[in-house]
């Protein structure tokens, strides 16, 4: 390959646009020292609002403009489609002129135009396939036939998973070692890898995963191939570099490592702005950076242009309390630095939270500030319910950004059409949607069969498929899976009478095994989704009966999404990260939301970094105004329980924030001495009980002291499966499921 096949750009066909050298004239020192430091290798540590995007854009068009390199020997990388357009457009606008032949865009489009020319190497031809979710999922359940892998427990989404997770760390079948190995699929996961890998070449295609993973290979094993792009590649350029995984990190530095060559690296980046670990990015790539490039320069981008001194003030407390960071503090780079100081607001319960964000973000908009302007930014999707909920009823148009609505979310429909048809027997639509949900075998065929036989009785579907298993007219493993279905319809209606729908509920979505469904779902979303089955049941409590709670759903859903072109959003702080508002909204600082329990049991310290991270972010989406808040108790299911104020609140710095009690009772912080770490993740100290051996409840103890949305509380005297035998305070003895009990 030579830079022969290139065609030429205009830019060099005729003198630089007049005038071109006052690009940098507006540029602060840091800036200006990003841009102008050309060679070798280089770590710009860009805070939250110091303008990287206007550093990079800027810093390509200088390589041009001093001739240093042509527009095809300069490899950009963004992280998204949507940022290597800006990049371009933003390249063009400075040049003056549009430049062609670029190497700019994402890991996987950067390694998809290498594969198409070198895809020989790894047994594929150039015109190969990249497969879409759906077919990589259908090809897996095909190779995964011969080992008779129980798909219940070991799912091919998991396996997938787990497959996607090893090419991400740059592990080919035969890189995978022991020690590397999962025991997923009843261990057979990496022959499955191998046979997988092995159909894919026979079809002449590739996942999405293995853009990168062949790539790299190539680049490993083919020093011919290495040496031309490193002959090609003058100078890389890497946004976001905080957010890369294994096998970019390492495919990154086998083109920026050249023997006989400068490394001419720049990557941008904001190792207090690392929070997607969850998927895979590594925070010490960032981090090591001096270590994989010698003599490495650093140039720390601190004038921030978005927000007051408060309000980076605050956030710089926080994230000072991190060890594992390169270290920068923040400063406005604003006329009116000072501005308003963090408003942190103590309330008495997560409903009296709604009530005053919503009044709050009422208050401003009423005060002329667009709806626009305003986020709502929460830690875990399920905590969108209750500001759902107030924002309809007081008015407030509001969207979900980089999700959907609570009730319009696929697991909370599923749930719903399950109460659906134990509420109304009749509706045919709702059990059209759960019967196949999880799969009982019921493909096209068979639903067109049970509703030939509801025809034929002029019954209601359900009824229908009740009366084809009385007669016998079902058979096999479908007929079995139908029986328990219609059996878990039925005693939960017997549930419903004698115990409410709380408890109900409950007992439907165990024992029909949508909860199983989701457990057994290995996932990045599996675990959210849980979570927002349990704010459902939680929802549930507010209300007399089951048909008032599907009335209430019934009538949120018809809020007007068109109302008014500016809405207030709310999303996720993951979702946040790269935007900013006038006015940000932090509620549910509290511990065990945030910082996530989930996160601190599986990360321990390094996911309470990471969480603090996650804070910082959320603090500096903000312009003008940021307001934070937590709760003295929150409802789980039918009881409140206190909560503990997050330890974050406490580390925030008092010169920079307002404490307010607005109706909370006064509340003691996290006390660090009554807690230890124990295998890394911070857990309170407990009896030494032996643990309970299912999955299902081994998050219980025999002894622990435990609440029940009906009965109250008790103690676990013994357990099964699915089931904790509770002793009650009333005297009561029950055996009921673990999913909805809490432990205290």
């Amino acid at each position: 390959m030579s830079t022969s096949e290139h065609p030429p750009s205009p830019l060099f066909s005729s003198p630089a646009p007049e005038g071109a050298p006052g690009y940098l004239e507006r540029l602060n020192p840091e800036q200006r020292a990003a841009i102008e430091t050309t060679d070798g290798p280089l770590l710009v540590l860009a805070g939250a609002g110091t303008g990287k995007t206007r550093v990079l854009t800027t810093r390509f068009a200088h390589i041009l403009l001093s001739g240093r390199a042509k527009p095809w020997q300069i490899l950009t990388v963004t992280f998204t489609n949507k940022a290597a357009r800006e990049m371009r457009e933003r390249i063009s606008f400075l040049l003056g002129e549009p430049v062609e032949g670029l190497w700019l865009g994402t890991f996987h489009a950067l390694c998809a135009r290498m594969l198409r020319r070198h895809a020989e190497y790894v047994g594929l031809t150039h015109g190969f396939t990249i497969l879409d979710t759906d077919d990589q999922l259908r090809l897996l359940k095909q190779v995964m036939e011969p080992w008779r892998i129980d798909t219940k427990r070991w799912p091919a989404p998991g396996l997938m998973g787990v497959i996607q997770r090893w090419k991400d760390r740059g592990l080919t079948p035969a890189r995978v070692t022991d020690t590397e190995d999962s025991d997923f699929a009843d261990g057979h996961a990496r022959a499955i890898y191998t046979a997988y890998q092995t159909r894919l070449r026979e079809l002449n295609a590739c996942d999405f995963g293995d853009l990168m993973l062949h790539v790299a290979e190539i680049l490993r094993t083919r020093p011919d191939v290495l040496d031309q792009y490193h002959r090609l590649f003058r100078y890389i350029l890497v946004d976001e570099y905080q957010d890369t995984n294994t096998i970019q990190y390492l495919w990154l530095r086998l083109l920026a490592k050249r023997t006989g060559y400068p490394s001419n690296i720049c990557c941008v980046g904001d190792d207090d702005q690392s929070i997607y670990s969850w998927r895979g990015a590594e925070v010490e790539n960032i981090l090591r950076f001096e270590k994989d490039f010698p003599g490495a320069q650093i140039v720390r981008l601190e004038r921030n242009y978005r927000s007051t001194q408060h309000i980076l003030g605050a956030a710089a407390g926080l994230i000072a309390h991190n060890d594992g960071r390169l270290g920068k503090t923040l400063r406005s780079g604003k006329d009116d630095a000072s501005g308003e100081k963090v408003l942190v607001t103590g309330v008495w319960d997560s409903e009296a939270e709604a009530r005053a964000v919503c009044d709050s973000a009422a208050s401003f908009h009423a005060k002329g500030q667009s709806l626009a302007e305003m986020a709502i930014l929460v830690r875990a999707g399920f905590q969108t319910r209750a500001f759902e909920e107030r924002l309809v009823q007081t008015g407030l148009p509001y969207r979900i950004v980089g999700g959907v609505r609570f009730y319009e979310r696929a697991e909370i429909r599923d749930a719903m059409a399950y109460m659906r048809i134990v509420n109304q027997p009749a509706d045919d639509l709702a059990f059209e949607r759960i019967i196949n949900v999880p799969k009982r075998g019921v493909g096209p065929a068979a639903l067109q069969k049970l509703h030939a036989a509801a025809r034929a009785r002029q019954v209601p579907l359900a009824a229908g498929t009740q009366a084809l298993l009385d007669e016998g007219g079902l058979k096999g493993k479908m007929a079995a899976q139908l029986g328990t279905l219609m059996n878990a319809l039925s005693t939960t209606r017997d549930i419903l009478t004698r115990e409410g729908h709380v408890v109900a509920v409950e007992h439907l979505l165990e024992e029909t095994g949508y909860l199983d469904m989701w457990r057994n779902d290995r996932s990045i979303e599996a675990p959210g989704r849980l979570e927002n089955l349990k704010e459902l049941v939680r929802a549930l409590s507010d209300f007399g009966t089951l048909g008032e709670f599907l009335d209430h759903v019934a009538l949120v859903m018809e809020h007007d999404e068109n109302a008014g072109d500016a809405k207030l959003s709310l999303m996720t702080l993951h979702g946040a990260k790269g935007l900013e508002f006038d006015t940000v909204f932090l509620p549910g600082w509290e511990e065990g939301v945030f910082p996530s329990q989930r996160t601190l049991d599986e990360g321990g310290l390094k996911g309470l970094e990471e969480e603090r991270r996650l804070a910082y972010v959320g603090i500096t989406r903000a312009r003008k105004h940021a307001l934070i808040f937590h709760a003295d108790r929150r409802r789980i299911y039918a009881n409140w329980q206190p909560s503990m104020p997050s330890r974050f609140l406490d580390e925030l710095p008092d010169e920079h924030i307002i404490r307010k009690e607005n109706g909370a009772a006064p509340q003691q912080r996290l006390n660090m001495t009554d807690s230890v770490f124990a295998n890394g993740p911070l857990t309170t100290r407990r009896r030494q009980d032996p643990m309970l051996a299912d999955a299902n409840t081994a998050s219980f103890q025999l002894g622990d002291h435990v609440r029940h949305p009906r009965f109250g509380v008790g103690i676990i005297i013994s357990a099964d499966r699915h089931h904790l035998e509770i002793a009650f305070e009333s005297g009561d003895t029950k055996r009921l499921l673990s999913s909805f009990i809490e432990k205290i």
